[in-house]
């Protein structure tokens, strides 16, 4: 989610008002075609599924990746010959590097956080990868409307479709929206073999995950990503869930059928949860985070307040894409040094936990 978003989130959260938006499941005036100019740029067409809708776009086409998730998904396919411009990359340089190597620092940053709707536009992409919450907003005037007026196509980030008749987000099972980005995402930059060999990778970490010795008991994790008066969270359509069960974690609000919510002090008290797991981003830190949860009444007697059993790991392995896979490798092995889960073979390929 962006930036300005979350940081308003964090100070919506103190007065228990929130504020969320997410992309339409079906409407074409969300999510609508390319516009008649598109081969203008490029003589040939792809059409991927998007929120449930047929979308076309020029086949490579120029690129503006906004937010670290959406960033990765591109560097995941060898697509940044494909990015004219990212925006709201810094927060996650470091993890990108660490992953993608110096590719990383040759692209373009617009702007340190979500770009305005002439930065876009001054760019000259012909797609803009974001989401409502990652970029899209009535607010800012950054629609797929709005876009295509500039003929810019628009790709929503699947994790942020709606569901059929409602404001929840999430239509697909969250290993299955990121195995959707990255095949639609492939066809539109030309990587289409590349999107199935990472597939192909992630498929094989999350069948050794599953195949990880499993605790008898399962330990109960609970997402912790910013909030004071009340707690935001993750639901069940949100990729931390699938995170953690592929750790061999039981997930705290595996009932909530969304992705990014607020839910009550209480609501985290009665889980009883064995871990608490960060989401790292600027606005509200991990020590405040830490420090909320020892003097709240609801939840400072928690064992896992008291034995300190935290995880905190980067933002762009939380949101939905490529890094996901990365991020339940290592909270099973944060698992493993609480003692929760038994010891395995798995490895993360990835070290990048912050827990201070």
């Amino acid at each position: 989610m962006s930036q300005p978003y979350r940081l308003a989130l964090v100070a919506a959260l103190s007065s228990a008002t929130v504020l969320l938006s997410a992309c339409s499941g079906g409407g074409s005036a969300e999510n609508p075609a390319a516009p008649n100019d598109a081969t203008d740029h490029s003589g040939e067409m792809v059409t991927v599924t998007n929120c449930g809708e047929e979308v076309s776009f020029p086949k490579k086409a120029a690129g503006l990746a906004n937010d670290g998730n959406l960033i990765a998904l591109n560097l995941a396919l060898d697509a940044q010959d494909e990015l004219v411009a990212v925006s709201s990359l810094n927060r996650d340089r470091d993890v990108l590097v660490e992953k993608y190597g110096e590719k990383v620092n040759n692209l373009k940053e617009i702007s340190e956080e979500y770009p305005s709707l002439e930065q876009i536009v001054a760019a000259s992409p012909q797609v803009f990868y974001g989401g409502w919450g990652y970029g899209l907003g009535e607010d800012k005037n950054i629609t797929p409307d709005s876009l295509a007026t500039h003929d810019i196509s628009t790709y929503i980030l699947t994790e942020a479709c709606r569901q059929e008749g409602s404001t929840a987000r999430g239509v697909e099972n969250p290993w299955d929206a990121v195995r959707s980005d990255l095949r639609n995402v492939g066809a539109i930059t030309g990587h289409e073999d590349k999107a199935e060999d990472v597939i192909a990778d992630m498929d094989a970490r999350i069948e050794a995950l599953n195949n990880a010795p499993q605790a008898e008991n399962k330990p109960v994790v609970f997402l912790y990503d910013s909030g004071t008066d009340a707690v935001f969270t993750s639901g069940a359509k949100g990729a931390p869930a699938e995170m953690v069960a592929a750790a061999g974690a039981d997930y705290a609000t595996d009932d909530l059928d969304d992705t990014w919510v607020e839910v009550g002090w209480e609501t985290l008290a009665d889980a009883q949860p064995d871990v608490f797991v960060f989401v790292d981003y600027p606005g509200q830190s991990f020590e405040q985070k830490v420090e909320q949860l020892k003097k709240n009444p609801a939840t400072k007697d928690l064992e896992a307040v008291q034995q300190e059993r935290f995880i905190n790991l980067p933002y762009a392995l939380w949101t939905s894409g490529p890094l996901n896979i990365d991020g339940a490798e290592l909270v099973r092995k944060g698992l493993e040094e609480y003692g929760l889960v038994p010891e395995s073979d798995i490895q993360p390929s990835l070290n990048v936990r912050i827990d201070s």
